[in-house]
Protein backbone atom coordinates (compact mmCIF):
# COMPACT_ATOMS: atom_id res chain seq x y z
CA UNK A 1 0.00 0.00 0.00
CA UNK A 2 1.50 3.53 -0.76
CA UNK A 3 1.78 5.91 1.50
CA UNK A 4 -0.93 8.23 2.42
CA UNK A 5 -0.19 11.73 0.31
CA UNK A 6 -1.89 14.13 3.17
CA UNK A 7 -2.02 12.21 6.34
CA UNK A 8 -4.57 14.55 8.73
CA UNK A 9 -3.55 16.27 11.89
CA UNK A 10 -4.73 12.89 14.24
CA UNK A 11 -3.07 10.69 11.78
CA UNK A 12 0.28 12.70 11.98
CA UNK A 13 -0.01 13.17 16.23
CA UNK A 14 -0.52 9.56 16.26
CA UNK A 15 2.53 9.01 14.70
CA UNK A 16 4.45 12.08 16.21
CA UNK A 17 3.73 10.00 19.61
CA UNK A 18 4.95 6.72 18.58
CA UNK A 19 8.22 8.46 17.80
CA UNK A 20 8.14 9.86 21.52
CA UNK A 21 7.77 6.43 22.71
CA UNK A 22 10.73 4.95 20.86
CA UNK A 23 12.76 8.68 21.78
CA UNK A 24 12.30 8.13 25.14
CA UNK A 25 13.34 4.55 24.67
CA UNK A 26 16.99 6.20 23.38
CA UNK A 27 15.99 3.77 20.28
CA UNK A 28 16.48 4.62 16.23
CA UNK A 29 13.77 4.15 13.76
CA UNK A 30 16.40 1.34 12.39
CA UNK A 31 16.54 -0.81 15.88
CA UNK A 32 12.66 -0.61 15.92
CA UNK A 33 12.36 -1.25 12.16
CA UNK A 34 14.34 -4.55 12.50
CA UNK A 35 12.05 -5.41 15.53
CA UNK A 36 8.92 -5.05 13.00
CA UNK A 37 10.47 -6.83 10.30
CA UNK A 38 10.49 -4.15 8.09
CA UNK A 39 12.68 -1.47 6.39
CA UNK A 40 13.66 1.82 8.38
CA UNK A 41 11.31 3.54 5.54
CA UNK A 42 8.87 1.99 7.45
CA UNK A 43 9.17 3.63 10.46
CA UNK A 44 9.62 6.74 9.07
CA UNK A 45 5.68 6.64 7.55
CA UNK A 46 4.36 5.55 10.20
CA UNK A 47 6.23 8.44 12.64
CA UNK A 48 4.82 11.04 9.61
CA UNK A 49 1.43 9.27 9.89
CA UNK A 50 1.94 8.41 6.11
CA UNK A 51 1.32 4.81 6.97
CA UNK A 52 -1.55 3.64 8.80
CA UNK A 53 -1.07 0.98 12.30
CA UNK A 54 -3.22 -1.34 14.09
CA UNK A 55 -4.00 -1.42 17.69
CA UNK A 56 -1.88 -4.83 18.10
CA UNK A 57 1.38 -2.96 16.33
CA UNK A 58 1.19 0.05 18.90
CA UNK A 59 1.23 -2.37 21.52
CA UNK A 60 4.21 -3.94 20.50
CA UNK A 61 6.00 -1.06 19.72
CA UNK A 62 4.84 0.60 23.15
CA UNK A 63 6.46 -2.95 24.76
CA UNK A 64 9.24 -3.40 22.73
CA UNK A 65 10.31 0.79 23.56
CA UNK A 66 9.12 -0.32 27.58
CA UNK A 67 6.64 2.59 27.42
CA UNK A 68 4.59 1.94 30.82
CA UNK A 69 2.04 4.51 30.81
CA UNK A 70 -1.07 2.11 30.46
CA UNK A 71 -3.49 5.09 29.55
CA UNK A 72 -1.67 6.60 27.21
CA UNK A 73 -1.14 3.07 25.17
CA UNK A 74 -4.78 2.31 25.50
CA UNK A 75 -5.46 5.92 24.05
CA UNK A 76 -2.91 5.45 21.24
CA UNK A 77 -4.38 2.15 20.52
CA UNK A 78 -7.68 3.16 20.15
CA UNK A 79 -6.82 6.20 17.35
CA UNK A 80 -5.15 3.66 15.63
CA UNK A 81 -8.47 1.19 15.35
CA UNK A 82 -10.48 4.56 14.16
CA UNK A 83 -11.14 3.24 10.75
CA UNK A 84 -15.04 5.57 9.88
CA UNK A 85 -14.44 8.47 8.07
CA UNK A 86 -15.77 11.97 8.99
CA UNK A 87 -18.36 13.99 7.26
CA UNK A 88 -15.67 16.32 6.64
CA UNK A 89 -13.92 13.89 4.48
CA UNK A 90 -16.79 14.82 1.95
CA UNK A 91 -15.29 17.58 1.70
CA UNK A 92 -11.24 16.66 0.91
CA UNK A 93 -9.91 18.20 -1.98
CA UNK A 94 -12.84 20.64 -1.94
CA UNK A 95 -11.26 22.98 1.39
CA UNK A 96 -7.87 23.02 2.86
CA UNK A 97 -6.55 20.43 4.95
CA UNK A 98 -6.79 22.49 7.28
CA UNK A 99 -10.73 23.01 7.46
CA UNK A 100 -10.87 18.94 7.69
CA UNK A 101 -8.48 18.62 10.73
CA UNK A 102 -10.75 21.73 12.70
CA UNK A 103 -13.47 19.36 12.42
CA UNK A 104 -11.79 16.17 12.48
CA UNK A 105 -10.31 17.77 15.98
CA UNK A 106 -14.16 19.38 17.30
CA UNK A 107 -15.36 15.48 16.51
CA UNK A 108 -12.85 13.89 18.88
CA UNK A 109 -12.95 15.71 21.85
CA UNK A 110 -14.09 15.13 25.13
CA UNK A 111 -14.62 18.52 26.14
CA UNK A 112 -13.51 21.98 24.49
CA UNK A 113 -12.43 25.47 25.79
CA UNK A 114 -12.34 28.42 23.34
CA UNK A 115 -11.14 32.46 23.53
CA UNK A 116 -12.78 34.46 20.80
CA UNK A 117 -11.63 37.75 20.64
CA UNK A 118 -13.29 39.74 17.36
CA UNK A 119 -16.08 36.86 16.19
CA UNK A 120 -18.68 34.45 17.37
CA UNK A 121 -17.18 30.75 17.59
CA UNK A 122 -17.57 29.03 13.78
CA UNK A 123 -20.35 26.67 15.73
CA UNK A 124 -22.47 29.14 16.52
CA UNK A 125 -22.41 31.25 13.59
CA UNK A 126 -25.95 31.54 11.70
CA UNK A 127 -25.58 31.30 7.92
CA UNK A 128 -25.54 34.72 7.02
CA UNK A 129 -23.13 35.67 9.41
CA UNK A 130 -20.69 33.22 8.78
CA UNK A 131 -20.88 33.91 4.80
CA UNK A 132 -20.79 37.99 5.58
CA UNK A 133 -17.74 37.12 7.91
CA UNK A 134 -15.76 34.81 5.17
CA UNK A 135 -16.31 37.49 2.73
CA UNK A 136 -14.81 39.90 4.73
CA UNK A 137 -11.43 37.73 5.20
CA UNK A 138 -10.99 36.73 1.62
CA UNK A 139 -13.79 39.05 -0.60
CA UNK A 140 -12.36 37.62 -4.08
CA UNK A 141 -13.28 34.03 -3.60
CA UNK A 142 -15.46 32.54 -5.92
CA UNK A 143 -19.26 32.08 -4.81
CA UNK A 144 -18.73 28.45 -4.86
CA UNK A 145 -16.20 28.13 -2.55
CA UNK A 146 -18.04 30.86 -0.65
CA UNK A 147 -21.02 28.29 -0.18
CA UNK A 148 -18.47 25.12 0.55
CA UNK A 149 -17.13 27.24 3.27
CA UNK A 150 -20.27 28.12 5.01
CA UNK A 151 -21.44 24.76 4.52
CA UNK A 152 -18.58 23.22 6.20
CA UNK A 153 -19.02 25.78 9.06
CA UNK A 154 -22.48 25.01 9.57
CA UNK A 155 -21.85 21.28 9.89
CA UNK A 156 -19.57 21.74 12.92
CA UNK A 157 -22.49 22.01 14.81
CA UNK A 158 -23.02 18.57 14.48
CA UNK A 159 -21.08 17.51 17.32
CA UNK A 160 -24.35 18.74 19.74
CA UNK A 161 -26.60 16.47 17.79
CA UNK A 162 -24.87 13.73 19.42
CA UNK A 163 -26.23 12.01 22.65
CA UNK A 164 -23.37 12.77 24.56
CA UNK A 165 -21.94 16.19 23.13
CA UNK A 166 -18.52 17.70 24.53
CA UNK A 167 -18.59 20.34 26.67
CA UNK A 168 -17.98 23.47 25.24
CA UNK A 169 -17.00 26.69 26.88
CA UNK A 170 -16.39 29.61 24.74
CA UNK A 171 -15.03 33.25 26.26
CA UNK A 172 -16.18 36.07 23.64
CA UNK A 173 -14.98 39.20 24.02
CA UNK A 174 -17.61 42.02 23.79
CA UNK A 175 -15.45 43.12 20.63
CA UNK A 176 -16.88 39.83 18.87
CA UNK A 177 -20.56 40.70 19.27
CA UNK A 178 -20.13 44.36 18.40
CA UNK A 179 -17.80 44.09 14.91
CA UNK A 180 -19.44 44.93 12.15
CA UNK A 181 -18.98 42.57 9.79
CA UNK A 182 -22.33 43.08 8.34
CA UNK A 183 -25.68 44.80 8.37
CA UNK A 184 -26.90 45.20 12.00
CA UNK A 185 -29.90 42.97 11.36
CA UNK A 186 -27.45 40.20 10.76
CA UNK A 187 -25.60 40.74 13.66
CA UNK A 188 -28.93 41.25 15.78
CA UNK A 189 -29.77 37.65 14.12
CA UNK A 190 -26.52 36.22 14.97
CA UNK A 191 -26.56 37.62 18.95
CA UNK A 192 -29.69 35.98 19.22
CA UNK A 193 -28.98 32.66 18.13
CA UNK A 194 -25.52 33.08 20.44
CA UNK A 195 -28.16 33.58 23.46
CA UNK A 196 -29.96 30.70 22.28
CA UNK A 197 -26.81 28.70 22.18
CA UNK A 198 -25.97 29.78 25.35
CA UNK A 199 -28.98 27.82 26.60
CA UNK A 200 -27.95 24.27 25.55
CA UNK A 201 -26.98 21.83 27.97
CA UNK A 202 -23.72 21.27 26.94
CA UNK A 203 -22.63 24.97 26.20
CA UNK A 204 -20.96 27.75 28.56
CA UNK A 205 -20.95 31.37 27.15
CA UNK A 206 -18.77 34.20 29.23
CA UNK A 207 -18.59 37.51 27.91
CA UNK A 208 -15.35 39.51 28.48
CA UNK A 209 -16.40 42.96 28.52
CA UNK A 210 -14.36 45.81 27.53
CA UNK A 211 -14.03 47.13 31.07
CA UNK A 212 -12.30 43.81 32.11
CA UNK A 213 -8.32 44.54 32.38
CA UNK A 214 -6.90 41.25 30.07
CA UNK A 215 -3.12 40.75 31.49
CA UNK A 216 -0.33 39.92 28.26
CA UNK A 217 -1.15 38.76 24.72
CA UNK A 218 -4.60 37.15 24.53
CA UNK A 219 -5.57 35.59 21.11
CA UNK A 220 -8.37 33.65 19.49
CA UNK A 221 -7.84 29.64 19.80
CA UNK A 222 -9.20 26.60 20.82
CA UNK A 223 -8.35 24.04 23.14
CA UNK A 224 -9.18 20.19 22.49
CA UNK A 225 -9.46 17.96 25.53
CA UNK A 226 -8.72 14.23 24.55
CA UNK A 227 -9.11 10.61 26.33
CA UNK A 228 -6.45 11.52 28.16
CA UNK A 229 -4.42 15.21 28.86
CA UNK A 230 -0.88 14.20 27.07
CA UNK A 231 -3.17 13.93 24.06
CA UNK A 232 -5.01 17.73 24.07
CA UNK A 233 -4.29 20.35 21.70
CA UNK A 234 -4.43 23.28 20.86
CA UNK A 235 -5.61 25.28 17.52
CA UNK A 236 -4.44 28.64 16.65
CA UNK A 237 -6.82 31.17 15.27
CA UNK A 238 -6.32 32.81 12.09
CA UNK A 239 -7.81 34.18 9.35
CA UNK A 240 -5.96 32.28 6.90
CA UNK A 241 -4.95 29.38 8.62
CA UNK A 242 -4.75 27.41 11.67
CA UNK A 243 -1.81 25.50 13.46
CA UNK A 244 -2.19 22.95 15.71
CA UNK A 245 0.31 22.96 19.39
CA UNK A 246 0.46 19.60 21.73
CA UNK A 247 3.63 19.74 23.44
CA UNK A 248 3.30 19.31 26.74
CA UNK A 249 4.85 23.23 28.11
CA UNK A 250 2.48 24.72 25.39
CA UNK A 251 -0.60 22.84 26.80
CA UNK A 252 -0.09 24.39 30.04
CA UNK A 253 0.65 27.30 29.00
CA UNK A 254 -3.06 27.74 27.14
CA UNK A 255 -4.78 26.03 29.75
CA UNK A 256 -2.83 29.18 32.36
CA UNK A 257 -4.28 31.37 29.91
CA UNK A 258 -7.92 29.89 29.66
CA UNK A 259 -8.06 30.19 33.36
CA UNK A 260 -6.81 33.50 33.40
CA UNK A 261 -9.41 34.58 30.94
CA UNK A 262 -12.12 32.68 32.61
CA UNK A 263 -11.25 34.95 35.65
CA UNK A 264 -12.46 38.14 34.81
CA UNK A 265 -15.46 37.16 31.97
CA UNK A 266 -18.51 36.93 33.46
CA UNK A 267 -20.68 34.12 34.70
CA UNK A 268 -23.26 32.00 32.31
CA UNK A 269 -26.15 34.42 33.94
CA UNK A 270 -24.30 37.61 33.46
CA UNK A 271 -23.19 36.75 30.06
CA UNK A 272 -26.45 35.59 28.60
CA UNK A 273 -28.62 38.73 29.67
CA UNK A 274 -25.29 40.83 28.18
CA UNK A 275 -25.42 39.18 24.89
CA UNK A 276 -29.33 40.41 24.74
CA UNK A 277 -28.70 43.60 25.83
CA UNK A 278 -26.12 44.59 22.98
CA UNK A 279 -28.82 42.44 20.57
CA UNK A 280 -31.18 45.01 21.44
CA UNK A 281 -28.31 48.01 20.69
CA UNK A 282 -28.37 46.84 17.20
Amino acid sequence: MPPRAYPTARQKRLGAELRKLRERAGMSGAQVAAFLGGERAQVSHLESGRYGVSAERVRRIAAHCSATDKHLIDALASMAEEREKGWWEDYRGILSPGFLDLAELEHHATYIRAIHMLHVPGPFQTHAYARELILSGVSDLPASEVNVRVEHRMRRREIFDRPNPPKFEALIHEAALRMRYCSADIIRSQLEFLHEVSLWPSVTIRIIPFDRQITGSVHSMLYAGATIPQLDTVQIDSAFDSGFLDAEAQLTRYRALLDSVEEISLDAEESSKFIQRIAQEM
